[in-house]
């Protein structure tokens, strides 16, 4: 199990990003967290198979249809024990 926290930027507050977030991660077995920054990005925090992270790695690129992500930024972490995925 590996964990990544992503900074995704553009317009992706406000557009149902987080919550698109959250039905993908959950489709593709992952737990962490969706959360809004006071900056306008979204961070996520993935906890799961290298598999499939990479899956939501590349979704985050396009998000949901209302977003227009700018930029990506992918940092590997500490693994963390999640609960489910949550938004904040």
């Amino acid at each position: 199990m590996k964990a990544t926290r992503f900074l995704v930027s553009g317009r992706v507050q406000g557009v149902f990003f987080r919550a698109a977030t959250h039905e993908r991660a959950l489709t593709l077995g992952i737990t962490g967290y969706a959360k809004n920054l006071p900056d306008g990005r979204v961070e996520v925090l993935a906890h799961g198979s290298a598999e499939a992270v990479g899956a939501l790695e590349a979704w985050l690129h396009q998000g949901p249809p209302a977003a227009r992500v700018e930029r990506v930024e992918r940092e590997e972490i500490a693994s963390e024990d999640c609960a489910g995925f949550t938004t904040h």
